[in-house]
């Protein structure tokens, strides 16, 4: 079989400027690869380059020739792990461009076998979780604001960003503005432990479901003794990255974060949810700002995890591309009407 293959960066606007602890985004540089077989069927996959991470669409533009002539060289779509193990040796970094790859291979090999990727898998769709929706740092009323739009759009559950010096004001004021919410909060490494404690008492007194990465990544000492001391479950996600992280951050997280553009392939991610239930830590499958080509490819893996956190199209002015149905932050596999991640240009 021969597979062609090509692929080009978009540039998609936010819908707002979205700003976390470590900076602000207005623009995302998003990759995106078509896979073609030559029969009529297109896998198209796409994966957002994180700068946390050592990657920018320019490097992802470096390597995917390197990539998606490997892919070429094996040439048959569902001989995933083969082409998996070669991009790895093809390419020891990289994850989002080896992620783009990975979901435009996966949407092909589902699309030849008339399948949605997740009955492929065997995946029960009513075991998909609802995603939340992300408040991104702002001032405290427009983030107020933000959150009862959410709300109104269908939204039961709120992830709000923080790491300010007015974090307390930020949960109190959202709180009031969404009573009914359940609440989530990331502070994207921007605490102290002593700080991160305090912080944690404070967010359960609130009814906050749980607290993503409070502390940074290079200081698991730290983590583990917020993970000691907190009265509410900890999510580790720039401290757990791959396969081999998940056991690693079992003394010291609740769950663990899964993110394509860190882990690289979603075969990756799929063992890295088993890792996670063999450790005794939930999985939440997370994103960054980016479009649904990646997004919907994850979103067929929410069956096997028990949050999601698969906001990133929403949050973008204007996605060209149709995803997995998400009604009021339904994750609906089941409404997929035809093969593959469910990606459709619109």
């Amino acid at each position: 079989m021969t597979l062609d293959a090509d692929f080009e960066t978009l540039s998609l606007d936010t819908e707002r400027p979205f700003t976390i602890a470590r900076g602000t985004t207005e623009t995302v540089e998003y990759p995106l690869v078509r896979i073609s077989d030559g029969e009529g069927n297109e896998g198209i996959g796409g994966a957002a380059p994180a700068r946390h991470y050592g990657e920018t669409a320019e490097t992802v533009a470096a390597v995917l020739p390197d990539l998606l002539d490997a892919v070429a060289e094996v040439g048959d779509p569902h001989a995933l792990a083969r082409i998996e193990r070669r991009l790895a040796e093809v390419v020891q970094r990289n994850p989002a461009a080896r992620g783009a790859v990975s979901v435009a291979l996966h949407d092909l090999a589902a699309k030849r076998a008339g399948l949605p990727l997740y009955r492929l898998w065997g995946l029960d769709p009513d075991r998909a979780p609802e995603t939340s929706y992300t408040v991104g740092l702002d001032d405290v009323e427009t983030m107020a604001n933000h959150a009862r739009e959410a709300v109104d759009r269908g939204f039961s559950t709120l992830k709000v960003k923080l790491g300010t010096d007015r974090d307390r004001e930020i949960v109190r004021t959202i709180r009031s503005a969404a009573p009914d919410a359940a609440l989530r909060v990331d502070a994207n490494e921007a605490w102290s432990r002593a700080e991160a404690v305090r912080m944690a008492e404070f967010l359960a007194d609130f009814g906050v479901e749980l607290l993503e990465q409070p502390v940074p990544a290079d200081e698991p000492d730290a983590l583990r003794r917020v993970y000691e001391a907190s009265p509410l479950p900890i999510a580790a996600d720039e401290s757990c990255i791959r396969l081999p992280d998940v056991p690693a951050v079992a003394d010291r997280a609740d769950v663990i974060v899964i993110k394509l553009s860190k882990c690289a392939s979603l075969r990756e991610a799929r063992r890295m949810i088993h890792a996670a239930e063999a450790n005794g830590l939930d999985a939440m499958l997370g994103c960054m700002v980016e479009a649904n080509p990646s997004i919907a490819a994850m979103a067929h893996l929410a069956p096997l995890a028990t949050y999601a956190d698969l906001d990133g199209s929403l949050l973008l002015d204007d996605d060209p591309f149709d995803g997995v149905p998400m009604p009021d932050g339904e994750i609906d596999l089941a409404a997929l009407d035809s093969p593959g991640t469910g990606v459709r240009e619109r």
